[in-house]
């Protein structure tokens, strides 16, 4: 199946993503690959996830803003290229996740977004390289903001 008929058969809705409120391009393409800037939680309804792991939010609420942000990050990718079958492959996520100095399972947190890219590109092109790091905030006191690189098919 293709990575579109993959994200079919999922039944996810993609957000739509507000334009950026600050200075950058949320996509953009480099030969053969598309970087993608770091992107938040945006749930459909336009709404935002926010908290800090270890305090507000648990690691299994943050793992799913997490799949949250992989889905914003579809969206940009389908919006850019027109399909995500475009894509090749992933090759690299950045996740980086708002939590307490003491919270240790930043690598749980961002599978929900990898768990999701092997959903939607199979587990040999959709795990790329990836971190997986904690942060004392982020922007708009979201739970997770991560971005990613992506090869382009021929």
């Amino acid at each position: 199946m293709t990575p579109e008929q993959n994200l079919a058969a999922l039944g996810e809705l993609l957000p739509v993503i507000p334009s950026p409120k600050a200075i950058y391009k949320p996509f953009l393409i480099d030969g053969r690959h598309v970087h993608v800037s770091g992107h938040v939680p945006i749930l459909p309804d336009g709404s935002r996830i926010r908290g800090r792991a270890g305090d507000d939010i648990d690691a299994e609420a943050a793992r799913a803003a997490a799949r949250t942000v992989g889905l914003c990050i579809l969206s940009t990718l389908r919006a850019g290229l027109g399909s995500l079958d475009r894509v090749k492959r992933v090759i690299r996520v950045f996740g980086m996740v708002n939590a307490t100095p003491d919270f240790g399972q930043h690598p749980h947190v961002i599978n929900g977004c990898s768990e999701l890219f092997a959903q939607v590109w199979g587990e040999e092109d959709g795990i790329g390289t990836r971190s997986a790091v904690g942060m004392g905030s982020l922007p708009d006191g979201v739970a997770v903001e991560i971005e990613g690189i992506f090869e382009l098919n021929d």
